[in-house]
């Protein structure tokens, strides 16, 4: 019998560790009944967390879709081939971008295989519009919808995503963000790694928000996201301030449209609050834990 350890990386999870004695018997992942042990430890870690996390004074997690647990683990189970696909999604400021950076942060040092794409990456060339209207304030003045599903290039995504969780490695376009509207085609290479994490509103339009294995939905006050845009608009994109709160209305509109109604559809709802290096132990622990059978 081959047998294995695990430990927890973080001071602040201490109760979630187990004994150097404790000990897991390492299945054969080619049967399904080593699939369904590794499902069933799985299901057992991950609400020993939850239940951890709701016991913080902020926690990370605000809120957990009954069926998530019972969908992964089958997931696992009866899909385990396939490459894993975190879709990341929030109203604009809500935090979406920091924690995709927690996230980034822990693969680079943890060596995970891991790749962060950006639905950003995927609007629509609207550079002919910008020319004719003169600037994009003014495209978006005269009704164009920046964050409507209309304005993504959703076909593409879903078929990357598609091809990513098939081990495929694809060239996704990139979007400049200069002002131009100007999107470049099959761009920069994005290889298809065991755990791919997309963040980006884009990520839950009915067209490709059924790719996903586990979908994130991001939430933070709005008055925090509104100090957070209002920052960016000014330090970032040399914005006036009258200017970024007429983009900011924009944001709180825009929300409320395309964004919050996903928010009972997440797997798990996150506190973009929270202090993201407790997240990055809580992101560690899962991946020591995934990584136990080796």
């Amino acid at each position: 019998m081959t047998y294995i350890s695990y430990s927890l990386v973080g001071k602040n999870m201490e109760s979630l560790i187990q004994k150097d004695s404790d000990k897991i018997f390492k299945p054969d992942f080619n049967s399904k009944s080593g699939r369904e042990l590794l499902a069933f430890y799985l299901q057992a870690q991950f609400k020993q967390i939850f239940l951890y996390d709701k016991k913080q004074e902020v926690p990370v997690i605000n809120a957990i879709h009954p069926n998530f647990i019972s969908h992964f683990t089958k997931r696992i189970i009866n899909n385990h081939k396939k490459r894993m696909l975190i879709g990341v999604t929030g109203e604009s400021a809500s935090g979406k971008s920091t924690i995709c950076r927690a996230i980034k942060n822990v693969i680079e040092e943890r060596d995970m295989p891991v790749t962060v794409l950006s639905t950003d990456n995927y609007f629509n060339d609207i550079s002919e519009l910008i020319n004719k209207y003169g600037s994009f304030d003014s495209l978006t003045d005269n009704g164009y919808d920046v964050d409507a599903p209309t304005s993504f290039q959703l076909d593409i995504l879903r078929q990357d995503l598609e091809d990513l969780a098939d081990g495929i490695d694809i060239k996704a376009p990139m979007y400049l963000p200069n002002g131009t509207g100007v999107s470049v085609p099959k761009a920069f290479d994005v290889k298809s790694q065991k755990i791919i994490v997309v963040e980006g509103i884009a990520t839950m339009y009915d067209t490709v928000k059924d790719v996903f294995d586990i979908k994130i939905y991001v939430e933070t006050d709005n008055n925090l996201r509104k100090s957070r845009f209002i920052s960016r608009a000014i330090e970032e994109r040399n914005q006036d301030e009258e200017n970024a709160l007429k983009h900011w209305q924009y944001i709180i509109n825009a929300g409320e449209k395309y964004v919050k109604p996903f928010r009972k559809e997440a797997d798990l709802v996150l506190n973009g609050n929270s202090d993201l290096k407790y997240f990055a132990q809580i992101l560690e622990y899962i991946y020591d834990i995934t990584n136990n059978f080796q």
